[in-house]
C-alpha cells in the first residue's frame, strides 16, 4: 500500500515538471478568432437611418477596437483576412425618459437615445461567417441638448459587443 502512495506523488510530481517544462500546453480553448485571422477591414456600415454621420462614427470606432483588443492589424478589404460587416436598422434619439418640472428651477429633461445594428464578421480565408448577430442595441441616455453625449455611449455599447462576439464566437 505504501508504494502505490509513493506512485501517486512520483506521478503528480512528472506531470508538474512536463507542464512547466512546456511539454504540455494549457490554456483556455474555445475562444476567439482562427489563428490564421491576424488583418481586418471594416466596411461603413449600410445606414438605414436619417443620420448620415453614425455609419462613419461606428466604422471608426471599430476598426480602433478591432487594433486595439483583438491585436488585429487594418488591412484593405482585398487583403483582409476576415471583414467586419453590418447595417445600422435603427437609430432613435428622442426618448424622454425623465422629467423634473419645479416651479423655483427650469426644467430637466433626460432622454435615451437608441442604436440597432446588424453586424457579421467574416473569414475570407475560409470564406464562412465567424459570427453575426442582428438587433445589437446600444442605449444611451443624455440631457438636452446632449444627444452627441448620449451617441457616443450607444455606439460604445455596440462595439464592445460585437468585440465579445467575435472573441467569443466558438
Amino acid at each position: 500500500m505504501r508504494k502505490s502512495g509513493s506512485t501517486s506523488v512520483a506521478l503528480v510530481v512528472v506531470l508538474l515538471a512536463s507542464a512547466a517544462s512546456g511539454c504540455w500546453r494549457y490554456g483556455f480553448a474555445g475562444g476567439g478568432l482562427p489563428a490564421h485571422v491576424r488583418t481586418f477591414a471594416v466596411v461603413p456600415f449600410e445606414n438605414q437611418t436619417p443620420s448620415p454621420e453614425i455609419s462613419r462614427e461606428l466604422t471608426d470606432g471599430l476598426r480602433v477596437a478591432l487594433e486595439s483588443r483583438l491585436g488585429l492589424r487594418l488591412a484593405s478589404e482585398e487583403k483582409a483576412d476576415a471583414i467586419l460587416r453590418g447595417v445600422i436598422v435603427r437609430y432613435d434619439p428622442d426618448t424622454p425618459i425623465a422629467f423634473s418640472a419645479d416651479a423655483t428651477r427650469s426644467t430637466q429633461v433626460r432622454r435615451r437615445l437608441e442604436i440597432v445594428v446588424d453586424a457579421e464578421l467574416y473569414d475570407q480565408v475560409s470564406g464562412k461567417v465567424l459570427w453575426s448577430k442582428k438587433g445589437i442595441m446600444g442605449p444611451g441616455d443624455y440631457s438636452d441638448r446632449g444627444e452627441p453625449d448620449g451617441r457616443k455611449q450607444a455606439l460604445q455599447k455596440i462595439i464592445s459587443e460585437v468585440i465579445e462576439g467575435a472573441q467569443s464566437q466558438w
